[in-house]
């Protein structure tokens, strides 16, 4: 008998303890209509965020791109035409060590 004392009285200090530490944090229960408003609204804090930093960004000028793009093309171009040049030259060492 004695033992089911103990239980008993160790399981309501538990869950006097859960209800004190609800208590404390301030936390209660949020509904599923709380979660859903929060959802869409970290949604809508996101776009206005993006909004702000996308106001901050310094664009290139059309000069700057055209100069940009003419760069990055010349760099491909000689790229390409050394590694065809490095293929051209493996390809006939390859062929003259195997001998077909």
């Amino acid at each position: 008998m004695a033992d089911k004392n103990a239980v008993n009285d160790t399981a309501a200090k538990a869950s006097e303890q859960k209800k004190d530490k609800k208590a404390a944090t301030g936390k209660k229960k949020s509904s599923f209509m709380d979660k859903v408003k929060g959802f869409f609204a970290g949604i809508a804090k996101f776009f206005k965020d993006t909004k702000s930093e996308l106001k901050k960004v310094v664009w290139p000028s059309r000069k700057d791109v055209r100069t940009n793009t003419i760069t990055v093309i010349v760099v491909v171009l000689i790229a390409a035409v050394v590694l065809v040049l490095l293929d051209m030259a493996f390809g006939g060492l390859i062929h003259l060590l195997i001998g077909a």
